[in-house]
C-alpha cells in the first residue's frame, strides 16, 4: 500500500469507538490502520482521556493493535516506553504544559471563583477536582453545558489565556495554547511529519483544533460528529463521512488513501 498519510491523529470515544451500538470497533478500520502502520505511518490516539483511562479503554475494547503515540487529556504527548508497555513523555512539552497550567490556575483564581459560584448557585452541574485543583465539570445535559459555556466566555474576558475544552456534557478548564491541535502539532514537529501528510479524525468540540486545517491537511469526521465539527471539516476542505464512528473513519481513510 502506498499512501501520503504519514501520521494519523484519531479521537477515541465517539470516533474510533462507538458507545451506542455494536460492534464498538469497526474491524475494517482497525485493519486499515494496521496496514498503514506496516508501511511506516505513525498512529496517535488523540483523546480527552488520561493515560490510565485510555489504557483501560484499549483493554476493554480488545484492541489488537497499539498506537505509536498517545495524546492525552487534550494536551499531553506520550510515546511508547523502552519496554513497549509503559508510556513516557516525549520531549519537554508535558513539562511546559504543566508549568503553564500551574501559572494559569494561580493567576486565574478570580475567574475560577466566579465560575464556581455560578455553577453551584445557578446550575445542577457537578464540579470535578484533581486533588485540590478544579479540573472541570459535568453538566446534566447539553442545554446546561451551553449555558455554562456562555457564562465562562463572559467571565474569561479579562483573562484571555483561560480557556476550556468541551466534549458532550463534560468541560475541562485549560490554557488557551494547549489543546488537541497544539499537541498534534508538537508531535508532528518531533517526528518530522509535514502538515500535508497528516490525517485527523474527531467528532466533538474538543477535536476542532485538529480538524480546522491548520495542523492536518486531511481532516475528517464520522457522520455522528456534531454540526460544528462537520462545518469545520468542510471549511478546511476535509472529508465528512456518511457512516458513523469507526466505519466513518475507515471511509475517510479510504478517501485520502485513494486521493
Amino acid at each position: 500500500m502506498s499512501s501520503r498519510i504519514q501520521l494519523l491523529s484519531i479521537d477515541f470515544d465517539g470516533t474510533l469507538v462507538s458507545h451506542v451500538g455494536e460492534p464498538a470497533l469497526n474491524r475494517q478500520c482497525v485493519e486499515l490502520i494496521r496496514e498503514l502502520q506496516d508501511v511506516g505511518a505513525i498512529w496517535a490516539i488523540n483523546t480527552g482521556r488520561s493515560v490510565d483511562l485510555l489504557e483501560s479503554g484499549l483493554t476493554n475494547f480488545e484492541f489488537q493493535i497499539r498506537p505509536d503515540f498517545i495524546l492525552t487529556t487534550e494536551r499531553d504527548v506520550f510515546r511508547r516506553g523502552g519496554n513497549g508497555d509503559k508510556w513516557e513523555p516525549f520531549g519537554d512539552w508535558n513539562d511546559r504544559c504543566a508549568r503553564d497550567h500551574a501559572e494559569l490556575f494561580s493567576s486565574a483564581q478570580p475567574v475560577l471563583a466566579e465560575v464556581i459560584d455560578f455553577v453551584t448557585q445557578e446550575t445542577k452541574a457537578r464540579l470535578i477536582y484533581d486533588s485540590d485543583r478544579l479540573e472541570g465539570l459535568a453538566a446534566e445535559n447539553e442545554e446546561e453545558i451551553e449555558h455554562i459555556a456562555r457564562f465562562i466566555e463572559q467571565a474569561r474576558g479579562g483573562h484571555p489565556k483561560f480557556d476550556y475544552q468541551r466534549n458532550g456534557i463534560y468541560l475541562r478548564f485549560c490554557h488557551t495554547d494547549y489543546h488537541k491541535g497544539a499537541a498534534l502539532a508538537e508531535l508532528a514537529r518531533l517526528v518530522d511529519v509535514a502538515r500535508d501528510n497528516i490525517f485527523a479524525a474527531g467528532d466533538h468540540h474538543n477535536d476542532i483544533s485538529m480538524l480546522n486545517g491548520k495542523v492536518a491537511a486531511m481532516p475528517s469526521c464520522p457522520a455522528n460528529a456534531i454540526p460544528e465539527v462537520q462545518n469545520a471539516v468542510r471549511n478546511a476542505g476535509g472529508y465528512v463521512a456518511q457512516q458513523e464512528h469507526g466505519a466513518g473513519v475507515y471511509e475517510a481513510l479510504l478517501h485520502f488513501v485513494k486521493s
